[in-house]
């Protein structure tokens, strides 16, 4: 029979071909095996496989408030996989997975023939999910117009080397690990928590399935950006559940009958809740881990993009959600009358020198400049029209702009800032750095530092109180011109000038008097103020001149949040921190911080703190920042002080509760431009909404009960009945004709002796 086969010219050759090809199969499966293409792993370095995972930021309380990564990738171990996710998986994408070694030979046969030979695509794929294991873990290289067939083989010796090395439940679980899902999400855990804010373990059927659904294209299935394709191929995977007899026709009925519910989260750096904390956090994590020469068990450096740390923060998540939404509802209002109240005359339009000084920052304009293009050149180039999508508090807006509109465009907006701290130990809560991470990279927290107006003054009189000036000191509300100081001459807000009116430091504190601040620093000593201001926490330079009574000083918020917890920390200031601690992936402690807990010594005396804090309460109650009363009708234990800047620049709140301190900042990036008018521009109508808004949210949550309810320390008696005085006092008679108690006083011993009223009318006369 062989015979007559081999006489035949034709059966011969295709015999021969046959062999040929298998040789020469055999061969080039032979230099694939053996590293001619590239070098496999072995099955050493499989047993030790290390995937780059992110690096967690968690609060408080343990909740995920973002993450470092480059592939965002969070690892899960198979207990935490629900059985509808696994069966939805092996349903899906390899419904003989617990009888191949790897490789199914039965479904590669299925697809060479009815797939490539009768173009039958619903035969499905040959690929097994140890081979997609083993494409997502090593990926795929270029190999020319060979390269499927190579990258298929390289897969295949990899992934029956796997299934030698591994259990079906460790592949399942390296897999849903490793997997990449829609918006750039590598893992099952970080999928559920990005589109359904749950753990892998809580998921249900229709989210498993959802998930699972999204694998076969992760981008053409993206529930978040094509929804109901997504719910067709999520309903196409409960099916081949039913198909498979994972779940009854009842079940898949349920579940495809609910809608698809995401609840996305947003953990890109640019996006998501606290971008300006995460990147703070970031830097501060970057910076423990090289100064402290923290290493991995085998001596390399940690990479917090990679080696899947978790940094566990001070945050309040929950707080910080509040405080967001406080700001964005505040700002968007006050932009909006900010807007109107110019018109046509706004700074950003009719001031050539501000757009131009801007436009030479940008770093395009300063590449055109470095070509060698001329001014004009210059201008032609930045003014070529684009599509461009621009920032609005109602809706973002996608139009045709030039880089110079885009420019003058967010020249007009106002930012804001605003922290707050635990009193107590200096943990960071709330942290808020701007308007909106994405278009407004700039911290106003850690970064910027802004004249801080009135809430200055009241580290001048806390440095008046603690060297002896006693509470009930009155001082002239009128205008003193010094003669000294180039003829400067400080004024009130409203223009409060009547020469005969005296105001007590509580009244002149709470209704933040510009003229006797300046003439309490120096009756005091500038010295003393400056002294006592970085004693509290102020770590900038202060100029020695007394026109920082009425805060002409730049200083950070920061800075300026942690001098203010001294009021409700006896007497000393709390240093703000971020981190608690920051463990491995395995929960190894790699660092905690000890030093929140550090005591130290008082910088004023427990007098002058309470005295104060009865100053400050009277600016809530009965001063400039009386609408948390009225407005707002906060009833928790407040105390403050509003700050407004030098042609309305900069507005300020400072909100002190026994058991939070919280600063708030509103301004615009360009200190040039302020606002048009002080009845906006006030720190009790630009600043003080945010903390007005933001304590509302915390009093509605029983969650914070201990912080809204908490109450002041008692006052001591002894201060209760030093400040038992009138606000104001008018001037006497002798005090209105002579100017001053000493002349009183000199008028009065005159009186006694024999023609000496004569005497003195008579010396008054010639001065």
């Amino acid at each position: 029979m062989l015979k007559k086969i081999f006489k035949n010219k034709w059966m011969k050759a295709i015999i021969y071909l046959f062999f040929f090809l298998v040789i020469a199969f055999a061969g080039f499966y032979a230099s694939i095996y053996f590293g001619f293409w590239g070098k496999l792993p072995t099955k050493k370095e499989l047993s030790e496989l290390k995937q780059s995972q992110a690096t967690q930021i968690l609060d408080n309380e343990n909740r995920l408030i973002g993450k470092f990564y480059v592939f965002d990738r969070q690892s899960v171990h198979y207990n935490d996989l629900p059985q509808s996710l696994i069966d939805a998986l092996i349903a899906t994408e390899d419904a003989r997975f617990y009888e191949h070694d790897g490789v199914d030979n039965k479904s590669l046969l299925r697809v060479f023939f009815k797939t490539i030979l009768l173009s039958d695509d619903s035969s499905g794929g040959g690929s097994t999910i140890t081979l997609q294991l083993a494409k997502n873990l090593f990926g795929r290289n270029n190999y020319g117009q060979l390269g499927i067939v190579v990258n298929k083989i390289r897969e295949s010796i990899v992934a029956k080397r796997m299934e030698e090395l591994y259990s079906k439940k460790e592949i399942i679980t390296m897999y849903f690990n490793t997997v990449p899902f829609s918006d750039n999400t590598y893992g099952i855990e970080s999928a559920s928590l990005k589109f359904f804010n749950k753990h892998t373990s809580e998921l249900s059927l229709p989210e498993a399935a959802t998930l699972v659904g999204s694998l076969k294209a992760n981008h053409s299935y993206n529930p978040r950006l094509f929804p109901e394709r997504s719910q067709l191929r999520r309903d196409v995977v409960i099916q081949q559940m039913v198909r498979y007899n994972y779940i009854n026709q009842t079940q898949a009925a349920n579940a495809t009958h609910s809608k698809i519910k995401l609840d996305y989260q947003y953990y890109a750096p640019n996006q998501g809740v606290a971008p300006y904390f995460r990147e703070v956090v970031k830097k501060k994590t970057e910076k423990l881990l090289k100064a402290n020469k923290y290493q991995k068990p085998d001596g390399s450096d940690y990479n917090i993009y990679r080696d899947g740390l978790k940094v566990y923060t001070t945050l309040d998540l929950t707080m910080q959600k509040y405080a967001e939404k406080a700001m964005q509802k505040h700002m968007a209002n006050l932009q909006q009358t900010y807007e109107k109240a110019y018109g046509k005359n706004a700074p950003w339009l009719t001031q050539k020198n501000i757009l131009e000084s801007n436009l030479k920052k940008l770093k395009r304009y300063q590449q055109l400049k470095e070509s060698g293009l001329t001014e004009d050149q210059i201008h032609d180039s930045l003014s070529l029209k684009k599509e461009i999508e621009l920032f609005e508090w109602k809706e973002n807006k996608v139009v045709q702009a030039s880089t110079i509109d885009s420019l003058q465009h967010y020249l007009k907006f106002l930012n804001s800032g605003m922290l707050a701290l635990d009193p107590k130990n200096g943990a960071v809560k709330a942290y808020i750095g701007g308007i909106d991470y994405r278009y407004f990279k700039y911290d106003h927290v850690s970064q910027s530092k802004r004249q801080v107006g009135s809430t200055f003054k009241p580290f001048v009189y806390t440095a008046a109180i603690e060297n002896g000036m006693d509470p009930c000191t009155y001082f002239p509300v009128k205008e003193v011109t010094y003669t000294d100081m180039n003829n400067w001459t400080p004024k009130n807000a409203g223009g409060l000038n009547d020469p005969d009116l005296n105001y007590s430091l509580k009244k002149a504190l709470s209704n933040s008097v510009n003229t006797i601040a300046v003439k309490v620093i120096n009756e005091v000593g500038i010295k003393k103020v400056i002294d006592m201001a970085h004693q509290m926490g102020i770590k900038s330079e202060i100029e020695e001149v007394p026109s920082i009574a009425l805060g002409t000083e730049n200083l950070g918020l920061l800075e300026l949040t942690k001098a203010y917890t001294t009021f409700v920390n006896d007497s000393q200031p709390s240093t703000p921190f971020f981190i608690t601690k920051i463990e491995d992936k395995h929960g190894k402690l790699i660092y905690e911080n000890k030093a929140s807990s550090e005591k130290k010594e008082k910088v004023f005396s427990d007098y002058t703190r309470q005295v104060m804090l009865e100053f400050m309460k009277a600016t809530i109650d009965e001063g400039t920042a009386t609408r948390l009363r009225n407005i707002y009708h906060l009833p928790n234990n407040i105390a403050g002080k509003t700050g407004t800047t030098q042609d309305n620049k900069d507005g300020w709140f400072v909100g002190i509760t026994p058991k939070l301190v919280t600063v708030t900042w509103v301004g615009n990036d360009d200190q040039r431009i302020g606002f048009s008018n002080t009845r906006i521009g006030q720190g009790a109508n630009s600043a003080l909404p945010i903390f007005g808004e933001f304590m509302q949210a915390l009093n509605k949550d029983e969650k914070f009960n201990a912080i809204t309810r908490a109450k002041f320390e008692k006052t001591n008696p002894r201060i209760i009945k030093d400040l038992d005085c009138e606000l104001t006092k008018e001037n006497g008679f002798f005090k209105k004709l002579f100017g001053s108690d000493k002349n009183e006083k000199q008028f009065k011993k005159a009186k006694k002796k024999k023609g000496g009223i004569f005497s003195f009318l008579k010396r008054k006369q010639e001065k």
